[in-house]
């Protein structure tokens, strides 16, 4: 249950996001879009989370995905949701800005 709740809110093992972004990983930044135009990372897609579910079409359910927010929390429910509705490799990237400097 404690490993559960960890990789739940990203701090299970360690993850390669530079490895994950070279294998074409699409960032979904679930903050809403004014959130998002205060700064994101770039290439990043802005679903926000209450509109996830209208993006499942919209995104490919093999190719790894790295979901990010302001803090982590919502993030972590999209990874979750997306987890539940077939996405097969999901990472909780945690809040945008320290995802990007990860990436850099």
């Amino acid at each position: 249950m404690i490993e559960t709740i960890k990789q739940l809110f990203g701090f299970g093992p360690k993850v390669d996001y530079k490895e994950l972004v070279k294998r074409d990983a699409t960032i979904i930044d679930v903050r809403t879009k004014a959130e998002y135009q205060q700064g994101h990372i770039k290439g990043s897609v802005n679903v926000p989370l209450n509109n996830l579910s209208n993006h499942y079409s919209k995104l490919n359910k093999t190719k790894p995905i790295i979901t990010c927010c302001a803090s982590g929390v919502r993030s972590a429910q999209a990874k979750s949701i997306l987890k539940a509705n077939g996405f097969v490799e999901v990472h909780n990237g945690g809040g945008w800005s320290s995802l990007n400097s990860k990436l850099n």
